[in-house]
C-alpha cells in the first residue's frame, strides 16, 4: 500500500507553511537544529542580499569579539599607514631611533586618536597629520558608537532561551498510549515563558499520481498550549486513528522524508515581549518504542530541573 493511502484522510492538512510541495526543489531539510531556514539566496547582488546589521546581531559571542577586534586593530593600521606616508616629521614628541619603533609610536598615536583618549606625548604640527587625525577621531567616535549599539542589540534582543531534546521519540507513553515526542525547556535562570503555544507540523514526500509531492499535516497534541514554562514540557502527539503517521515504520519514515517541524511561542516577561523559537527533526533524528525519563527531583523545599538529562530515554518494549 503506498504511504498517501495509509494516510489518514481526516488528517489536518496544513497548506500554510510556505514551504514548496516539489521535493525535487529542496534540499535536506526545511528547519536547521537551530531554527534557522535550511535556504541560500541567489539571483541578486550580494551587496542587496548582505545585512552588516543582521550578521553582527546573529554572530557568536566569540566571533563577534574577533570581528570587532580586527576591525579595530586594522583601522588603526590603515591610518598608521597613511600617517607614515605623509611623513613622521609632521609629528612632535616622536622619540624612537628606529623606523619600526617609530612606526609603533605612530600606531599607538592612531590608537589613542581612534578612541579619543589623546595621552598627549605625541601630537601632530603639520596640516595633513591634523586633518587625518580629525577623521580619524570622527570615524573613531561614529565607530564606538555603531559598536555600543550592536552590544546593545545583541544583549536586549527578545530570545526565548530553549534547549530542545536532541531527538522525538515514538514510544508508549502511557498506559495503552502511543506518541511521538520531544521536550524542551528554558535554559536560563529567572527566565519564565508564559502563556507558551507550540505548533508542530509533519512533512511527507508521498506519491501523487505518480509524481512525488510533499504533504503538510498539523499534528493534533495532547497539550497546545500551557499557562507558564517553570519546568521541562515534553509534547505529545497521540499517534492513534487521527494521526497521519499512524503505523508508520522507521522504514516507511525514511521513505517518506518526514520532517517535524516546531514552532514555540510564549511572553518572556524578562523582556516584556512575545518571543518565538524553531526547530525540527527529521526521520534520522527519530527513534522507536523510547520514552523520556524524568528530569527534575525534589531537593529539600526545591525543585531541581536537571537540564543535563534532557535527552534520557528508556526502552518501551
Amino acid at each position: 500500500m503506498s504511504l498517501l493511502k495509509r494516510i489518514n484522510p481526516f488528517s489536518k492538512q496544513n497548506n500554510d507553511t510556505g514551504f514548496g510541495t516539489n521535493p525535487t526543489a529542496y534540499g535536506g531539510r526545511f528547519i536547521n537544529r537551530d531554527g534557522t531556514f535550511n535556504i541560500r539566496r541567489e539571483g541578486r547582488p550580494f551587496r542587496e542580499r548582505f545585512n552588516v546589521y543582521h550578521l553582527m546581531l546573529n554572530l557568536p559571542v566569540w566571533k563577534f569579539t574577533i570581528v570587532v577586534l580586527l576591525f579595530y586593530f586594522s583601522i588603526n593600521l590603515l591610518f598608521s599607514g597613511i600617517y607614515w606616508l605623509i611623513g613622521t616629521d609632521q609629528f612632535q614628541g616622536i622619540i624612537g631611533s628606529t623606523p619600526w619603533i617609530r612606526f609603533k609610536e605612530i600606531f599607538f598615536f592612531s590608537t589613542e586618536t581612534f578612541t579619543t583618549v589623546g595621552y598627549g606625548r605625541v601630537n601632530p604640527v603639520g596640516d595633513g597629520a591634523n586633518i587625518v587625525a580629525a577623521i580619524e577621531a570622527m570615524s573613531g567616535f561614529m565607530s564606538f558608537a555603531v559598536a555600543t549599539g550592536l552590544i546593545y542589540g545583541r544583549f536586549s534582543r527578545p530570545k526565548a532561551h530553549l534547549v530542545f531534546s536532541d531527538e522525538a521519540l515514538i514510544g508508549t507513553y502511557r498506559e495503552g498510549a502511543r506518541g511521538l515526542m520531544f521536550r524542551f525547556a528554558s535554559y536560563k535562570d529567572n527566565h519564565t515563558l508564559t502563556n507558551v503555544e507550540v505548533l508542530v507540523t509533519v512533512g511527507l514526500q508521498v506519491q501523487e499520481n505518480g509524481t512525488p509531492v510533499y504533504k503538510f499535516y498539523t499534528l493534533e497534541l495532547e497539550r497546545a498550549r500551557i499557562e507558564s514554562l517553570s519546568m521541562n514540557w515534553t509534547v505529545v502527539h497521540p499517534v492513534n486513528e487521527n494521526s497521519p503517521l499512524l503505523g508508520f515504520t522507521a522504514e516507511d519514515m525514511e521513505n517518506a522524508d518526514v520532517e517535524i517541524y516546531v514552532l514555540v511561542k510564549g511572553f518572556n516577561d524578562v523582556y516584556a515581549n512575545t518571543v518565538l523559537q524553531r526547530t525540527s527533526y527529521t526521520f534520522r533524528e527519530i527513534r522507536f518504542n523510547r520514552k523520556f525519563v524524568p528530569m527534575y527531583r525534589e531537593s529539600g523545599t526545591t525543585t531541581i530541573l536537571e537540564l543535563h538529562r534532557l535527552n534520557q530515554s528508556v526502552d518501551t518494549e
